[in-house]
């Protein structure tokens, strides 16, 4: 697998408050060679810090390439987030993928409605789950095409 076009400049910011999942998302990624820095937080206030660089996170300058984000978070949910994430001009177009556990048709619609751009179920299979991250990663942090100020 050629990793060319990858930019390593950027982090993958994980928004995902279970450290069961955490870890095999990071695993995954490692596993298939992504060589973006992960930034990891663990509620939907921590991931506004980070992507608007306030509070612990001021001072970052490159706002993350991508945006994994889980949506049962502790403080503020991912749907919250997602809102935040799109009401802003600097962000309106930073890529974000829902990885979640839910099933709920709800959460699907008021996730795309809301500027999600993609929704993604956890498999429950480690495999599966593996996999998923694999497939995610390949094509955000490296296929996807992006305007440089997302």
């Amino acid at each position: 697998m050629s990793l060319a076009g990858q930019n390593i400049d950027r982090a993958l910011l994980l928004v995902e408050d279970n450290p069961r999942d955490a870890d095999l998302i990071l695993r995954s990624l490692k596993k298939n060679h992504l060589l973006n820095p992960v930034v990891t937080v663990h509620d939907g206030e921590e991931a506004l810090d980070y992507v608007f660089a306030r509070g612990a996170y001021a001072g970052r300058q490159a706002l993350p390439q991508v945006v994994f984000l889980d949506l049962k978070l502790p403080k503020l949910d991912g749907q919250e987030v997602l809102r935040a994430i799109r009401a802003d001009e600097r962000t309106k177009y930073l890529p974000v993928v829902i990885l979640t556990s839910s099933d709920d048709e709800l959460d699907l619609v008021r996730s795309l409605v809301g500027g999600a751009n993609s929704y993604v179920r956890k498999p429950v299979v480690f495999a599966e789950f593996s996999e998923a991250v694999r497939q995610l990663g390949l094509y955000w942090l490296i296929l996807n095409e992006a305007p440089q100020s997302a």
